[in-house]
């Protein structure tokens, strides 16, 4: 099918892409469909608002610079999306570019949790106090990698 995206402009996306929040994002509940697109820099993702082709949010997988990174979803949030053990979930963070481009931040506290067998996901909240919504991409990563 084709879309227009934020990042792209008109492209052919598989419907294996598409993925749905019943309950949209926080701040964006009326926006349920959308797709998962690799970007063109490496370890980030967009997801793409299939409705608003402005609505587009840069992904990464927490764990690429936080492997210590635990994610406790009481049972219920996972029931509402399916996944009933671990691996069937995909983990996302929703990262924040400032316009002059430092000080890159991912949202640890509200995961995106997708269902990797029927493509539904779910927006949630962690109440561990060790991760919040501005975790520094570059700084920790930097760590990571000494």
């Amino acid at each position: 099918m084709k879309l227009m995206t934020k990042a792209y402009g008109l492209i052919d996306v598989d419907e294996r892409q598409k993925i749905i929040f019943p309950q949209g994002l926080f701040g964006f509940e009326n926006l349920r469909d959308y797709v998962l697109l690799d970007a063109e820099q490496q370890p980030f993702y967009w997801l793409q608002s299939m409705d608003m082709e402005h609505v587009a949010f840069v992904l990464i997988n927490p764990f690429v610079f936080r492997p210590d990174y635990e994610v406790n979803i009481p049972n219920e949030d996972m029931a509402e999306i399916n996944i009933h053990s671990p691996e069937k979930a995909l983990i996302f963070s929703i990262v924040t570019i400032p316009a002059d481009g430092k000080n890159i931040t991912a949202n640890l506290q509200g995961p995106l949790i997708i269902n990797r067998d029927n493509r539904t996901g779910k927006q949630v909240v962690l109440s561990d106090d060790r991760w919040n919504t501005k975790h520094d991409i570059l700084t920790e990563l930097a760590g990571v990698r000494n």
